[in-house]
């Protein structure tokens, strides 16, 4: 579990293919504090880390995540959004977050607001129930706020602190970002749709 607040942002060393994987190297300021078997998130994706070199640890994706998610379009040097899992002793800054990404966004407009940044997405349709007004969502790993939900696409608000110490930064008209819905919308809907027909 995670809480979609991100520690710090690490860079893609060395991409590897192995059969329908790809193997991320990434270089982060915590990747020597890591442990072997331990899940970190990755732009929202939880992955286990499975070797550690000095600054350096290694996470694979397999086919099913890399269908799911951004983590396919991942190139040298990109940014990536890192937060280690919770821990039950200290306070949920963001919201609940499983890592389990639901989906892709697409980012279609990018605005700049004097100090701010507003950012507007669109996602498949068939999740647009699992969205609401002032809701959480988790972008790339990052806990935020929805706003001017039309269907399926909504907005988001970028404070300064979270455009410069995430990879938000990065994110243009077209970009592909992770996206996970509120895990207790989606329990909400199944019940819904199970036990009230």
């Amino acid at each position: 579990m995670f809480t979609g607040i991100i520690e710090t942002t690490g860079t893609i060393e060395l991409i590897e293919q192995n059969g329908t994987n790809l193997s991320f190297w990434i270089k982060s300021s915590f990747s020597d504090e890591l442990k072997v078997d331990q899940s970190v998130s990755h732009d929202g994706v939880c992955l286990t880390v499975e070797k550690i070199s000095g600054n350096k640890h290694l996470v694979t994706a397999i086919d099913e995540t890399l269908q799911k998610t951004n983590l396919r379009y991942w190139k040298m040097n990109d940014d990536v959004n890192l937060e280690r899992c919770m821990q039950l002793n200290a306070r949920v800054d963001g919201h609940m977050v499983q890592g389990h990404v639901d989906t892709t966004a697409f980012c279609i407009d990018v605005e700049e607001k004097n100090g701010s940044w507003e950012y507007y997405f669109q996602f498949p349709p068939e999740y647009a129930h699992l969205l609401i007004e002032k809701g959480s969502v988790c972008l790339n790993g990052i806990s935020l706020t929805v706003f001017d939900i039309v269907m399926n696409s909504f907005k988001v608000a970028i404070i300064p602190y979270t455009y410069q110490h995430t990879n938000m930064r990065n994110i243009k008209n077209g970009a592909v970002v992770n996206i996970e819905f509120d895990v207790i919308g989606k329990y909400l809907a199944r019940f819904r749709e199970v036990f009230m027909k």
